[in-house]
C-alpha cells in the first residue's frame, strides 16, 4: 500500500469517548546508572546528574467513538503502552491534551495493582477497589468472578504461586465484571490459554454488542486484532504510521515485517 490512510474528523462530537490531541510522551532518562539514592542525590546538588530525552509518543492525535472496537499495532517499545497509560490517567502527556469520558476499565500491566503474597480471594477485594468498587459491590458480583475466571479450587493460595495466565484470568474477570465505557485491553490475553483468549474475546464481543462499550486492543497477534476490532492504529517508534480500516492496517504492518 502506497500511502497511509488516516480517517480522522476535524471537529469533535458528543459521540467521542476518548479525543487524543497532539499528543506527545518524553521521559527523561539518566546517562548513567546510579547504585543508590545517596549517589543521585550527590550527583544532583552537585549538577553532575545528566539525562537524556527520549521521546515514546510523538504528535498523536485521534477521536474515538462509544461503541467503537480499535487496534493498536507496533513493534515492542513503540509506544503502545504508553498511549494506553495516558487515556487510563496512569501519565500525563508531556505536551497535547487527552479527554475521556466515562468508566475506564484498565487492562494495562499484567499482575498491576496485585499483592502477591495475598490470597486470590484477598486481591480480589484489593484490586476491586483499586478499580473504583466497593466492598459491596464486589460482595455481590465474587461468585460472578471466581466462576468466569475458573480459579475456585486456588481461591486461597497465595497468587505468587500463580501463573501468569491464572494472573491474566482474574485481572480480566475483575475488570469485565462492570459494563465499563471503555475496556482497555493491553497483550493480557496473551498469556492466557486458547480456550481462556475464545471465553475473552466472547465476553469482549458481549460488551460492545450489547453495552456499546469502547474498546481500545493492543496485540501482537494480528489475527486477532483483526477478529475483534473495526479499526486500527499503526505507531512506529512512538510516530503514528498508518490509521484505517484494522485488515487494512494489519495488512500494510505485517507486509512492512515481511510476513
Amino acid at each position: 500500500m502506497s500511502k497511509d490512510i488516516v480517517k480522522k474528523d476535524s471537529g469533535s462530537s458528543a459521540d467521542d469517548i476518548i479525543i487524543l490531541d497532539d499528543v506527545s510522551m518524553v521521559f527523561n532518562i539518566a546517562n548513567e546508572q546510579l547504585a543508590s539514592l545517596k549517589e543521585y542525590f550527590i550527583k544532583l546538588v552537585r549538577r553532575e546528574l545528566y539525562f537524556k530525552e527520549f521521546v515514546a509518543l510523538q504528535n498523536i492525535s485521534l477521536k474515538v467513538k462509544r461503541g467503537d472496537v480499535i487496534g493498536i499495532v507496533g513493534i515492542n517499545g513503540s509506544g503502545k503502552s504508553t498511549l494506553l497509560k495516558i487515556i487510563a490517567g496512569v501519565l500525563e502527556p508531556s505536551k497535547g491534551t487527552c479527554i475521556t469520558k466515562g468508566i475506564i476499565a484498565p487492562l494495562i500491566e499484567l499482575g498491576a495493582g496485585f499483592d502477591f503474597e495475598l490470597t486470590a480471594r484477598e486481591n480480589i477485594y484489593l484490586n476491586g477497589s483499586l478499580l473504583g468498587y466497593n466492598k459491596e459491590f464486589i460482595d455481590k458480583h465474587f461468585d460472578e468472578i471466581v466462576e468466569f475466571s475458573e480459579i475456585g479450587e486456588f481461591l486461597n493460595l497465595p497468587m505468587k504461586n500463580y501463573s501468569s495466565g491464572m494472573v491474566a484470568r482474574i485481572a480480566f474477570s475483575i475488570a469485565t465484571v462492570i459494563v465499563p465505557d471503555v475496556l482497555i485491553v493491553d497483550e493480557t490475553l496473551a498469556v492466557g490459554d486458547m480456550f481462556f483468549q475464545e471465553k475473552c474475546e466472547a465476553r469482549i464481543r458481549k460488551l460492545i454488542e450489547d453495552d456499546d462499550t469502547t474498546v481500545l486492543f493492543v496485540s501482537h497477534d494480528v489475527n486477532q486484532v483483526e477478529r475483534i476490532c473495526q479499526e486500527a492504529l499503526w505507531i512506529d517508534h512512538g510516530v503514528e504510521r498508518m490509521y484505517g480500516p484494522a485488515q487494512e492496517v494489519c495488512e500494510a504492518y505485517r507486509s512492512s515485517h515481511g510476513a
